[in-house]
């Protein structure tokens, strides 16, 4: 499965005011459960308790906060950009803007690993994060996110 297809455009957003790391993964668990509630509840936690193992922050600005959770069928994600950035404790010591939390199933730990890989590698890309920190509104963030094939693929 594609990471574009862990999305979908009601799990992209602006977080203008960001708060806390706390708050980030709060409004990550609620955009992956579809609202408030126990799911929601469940899935900050993991997420949570999966940060204060290690920082999820891979370094250039990006976190990948991720956790398992049977609340779904399937593995799903959500995009945060966030109106500053925040210290989530990244190895470059750099502060995080671009959030992409991932829920994914408790039954197949190896699609877990894959989508954080896939994920990791598209965010690696400096233009892309650049498109992505360009985009202005969530219309045009989400068109970014939501393509299936790299920005130059498409030209």
């Amino acid at each position: 499965m594609p990471w574009t297809a862990l999305l979908s455009a009601d799990r992209i957003v602006v977080l203008d005011e960001p708060g806390s790391p706390a708050r980030v993964l709060a409004a990550a668990a609620e955009l992956l459960a579809g609202g408030p509630g126990a799911a929601a509840t469940g899935i900050a936690e993991a997420l949570d308790q999966r940060e204060r193992l290690g920082s999820t922050a891979i370094g250039h600005g990006v976190a990948i906060p991720h956790a398992r959770s049977d609340a779904f069928p399937a593995a799903r994600g959500a995009f945060l950009r966030l109106g500053r950035g925040l210290d989530f404790g990244a190895r470059d010591g750099g502060a995080i803007d671009l959030v992409f939390a991932l829920v994914a199933t408790d039954d197949r730990p190896e699609e877990h690993l894959q989508h954080l890989a896939e994920i990791a590698a598209r965010f690696s890309d400096p233009a892309f994060r650049g498109r992505l920190r360009a985009a202005r509104g969530v219309a045009a963030l989400r068109r970014v996110l939501l393509a299936t094939a790299p920005a130059h693929a498409l030209a």
